[in-house]
């Protein structure tokens, strides 16, 4: 189990720096879906309590999880939200109307652009650690199709929205973690070559 836990960065081919830049992009989103959320609410007037629940199941995190599993758990969920995300937007023009495109309809694309630009780069960074070919995590059980009623489908948006806004925020914190554990073994590493240079 000890083995499983320490694997990670320094084993595998997966840099600092596609790591800090993945983190960077995710911050990016956390703010743009948060941003979305604040418009959908006003445009809807619902209130920020207004959602219940999630809708994309994945495995509960766990520190037992290694690199991997960790960066396969994000990947995952990233997928399952970004389908929700596209799904949500079809539906939404198709019963709701395009109407005049304004600025929550330009925060949705970016939103929508940044998350599938995050789920690329956690693909390449779940390939690093995996090799080349990666587990497709599944979609079954996902609701794609929404609710039929108006205020149902409304509120399916923004549990959608508040999805994005949730695994954005996730993705951050994954990422930050990896980050703080390739730091803390590369210290560790240096103190065991410092010994071992201090004992010669």
């Amino acid at each position: 189990m000890a083995d499983r836990r320490t694997r990670s960065m320094k084993n595998s081919n997966l840099s600092r720096t596609a790591v800090n830049r993945a983190s960077m992009i995710a911050l990016q989103l956390q703010g743009e879906s948060s941003k979305l959320l604040e418009l959908y609410r006003q445009k809807e007037s619902f209130p920020a309590d207004a959602t219940d629940g999630r809708l994309v199941l994945v495995p509960p995190s766990s520190s037992q999880l290694d690199t991997r599993d960790k960066l396969w758990r994000l990947h995952s969920a990233l997928l399952q939200t970004q389908s929700l995300l596209e799904r949500a937007i079809t539906k939404e023009e198709e019963e709701l109307g395009g109407g005049i495109k304004g600025e929550y309809e330009n925060q949705r694309k970016t939103v929508k652009g940044r998350l599938s630009f995050l789920l690329l780069t956690t693909g390449n960074l779940l390939k690093a650690v995996d090799g080349a070919a990666s587990l497709t995590p599944s979609l079954e059980g996902l609701e794609l199709d929404g609710p039929a009623t108006l205020f149902q489908l409304k509120l399916w948006l923004l549990q959608v929205f508040s999805e994005v806004h949730h695994w954005s925020k996730a993705a951050v914190t994954t990422l930050q973690e990896l980050l703080t554990n390739a730091a803390d073994e590369r210290s560790s590493t240096t103190r065991v070559r410092s010994t071992r240079s201090a004992r010669r």
